[in-house]
């Protein structure tokens, strides 16, 4: 365990990190969804972060509300991801220890955050690279 101690989000994050820009349709998000099965995908205007869409996100879109009792199915693919998409972002840096996301991790519930080095999306850490980077550590991985 020494090892990951001294490692941080560099060391470990995903880089070339899939996105959706916020106007793309929510059936857009479905196809990136259906190729690619990430859990979540930073969405990007002008090459900025300005919000992030999850499969959980994707699925909430579908909630029957009292302002759309049976909502149409075509009516939700065809909303912007803008409009399902969350913008309060926790985010990390490249040097941020992967003691501490780890420990985000689990107090937030969160499955992945964008990583930003000045204010540039470089990648994005998720729970998958974190395990990877704890067996690797342990030098099983």
């Amino acid at each position: 365990m020494r090892g990951f101690i001294g490692l941080t989000v560099a060391d470990a994050m995903t880089s070339g990190v899939t996105t959706i820009a916020p106007d793309a349709a929510v059936g857009e998000l479905e196809a990136l969804i259906e190729r690619t099965d990430y859990n979540s995908y930073p969405v990007v205007r002008d090459g900025r972060l300005v919000g992030i869409v999850t499969k959980l996100d994707f699925l909430r879109n579908f909630i029957f509300t009292t302002e759309t009792v049976l909502p149409h199915y075509d009516a939700l693919m065809r909303r912007p991801v803008a409009e399902i998409m969350r913008t309060d972002v926790l985010i990390l840096a490249p040097d941020t220890p992967l003691t501490r996301v780890l420990q985000m991790m689990v107090d937030h519930s969160t499955k992945s955050f964008p990583v930003l080095d000045g204010g540039r999306l470089v990648g994005i850490i998720s729970r998958e690279d974190v395990i990877r980077a704890l067996r690797r550590a342990v030098g099983r991985g």
